[in-house]
């Protein structure tokens, strides 16, 4: 339970207000944001609506989400030209499942400290499965791929397209679509998304 001081605190900062203006401007329910790991409508409910304040680790999921930086949350109009300069030590690592099992792809995020970005851009590696099964996920906007090394085979929408080093390839995001690595050799890419 907080302090009175603390929610009168917290409540300044109208973060919910602030989830829910970012939800509706990408035209998103509460059930289709909960879909994403860590959260559920219920909980997002409580955020959306002010009777809940988010913990620090439910708060840095919220802004993946949306191509936002968790700053966005806290700091006024922005009075710098944006630059963010992303360390290959310090990037968001995105695993495709939060139980770490049985998974075929791991994303890092490259521009995740940039504050209301347009596109969201990965560094993904394709991990050796022993299924040949592959999740399908759909999400809003559109999807850009390069390859660059090894062999990907990406599934969208029912059809299998093989993209070796150096191939690429866009489509709708919305089609329902996955990815598995080919071959035993590494495979990365770099995956743009927009929503």
């Amino acid at each position: 339970m907080l302090s009175t001081t603390l929610e009168a605190g917290l409540s300044d900062y109208a973060i919910g207000a602030k989830i829910r203006a970012l939800r509706l401007k990408k035209k998103m329910g509460l059930v289709e944001l909960g879909q994403h790991p860590g959260l559920s409508p219920a909980l997002l409910s409580k955020l959306d609506r002010g009777r809940l304040f988010p913990t620090l680790p439910t708060l840095l999921r919220i802004p993946l989400v949306f191509s936002v930086g968790l700053d966005y949350f806290f700091a006024g109009a922005r009075e710098k030209p944006l630059v963010a300069v992303v360390r290959n030590a310090e990037r968001v690592q995105l695993p495709e499942r939060q139980d770490g099992k049985d998974m075929s792809y791991r994303f890092e995020s490259l521009d995740y400290p940039a504050t209301e970005r347009r596109f969201n851009s990965y560094y993904a590696e394709f991990l050796p499965v022993a299924r040949d099964d592959v999740h399908l996920h759909t999400h809003a906007g559109v999807e850009f791929i390069y390859t660059l090394k090894g062999r990907l085979h990406v599934h969208i929408d029912g059809q299998e397209h093989a993209l070796d080093s150096g191939d690429s390839m866009y489509f709708d995001s919305g089609l329902p679509h996955g990815y598995r690595r080919g071959g035993t050799s590494t495979c990365c890419a770099i995956v743009v998304t927009t929503a």
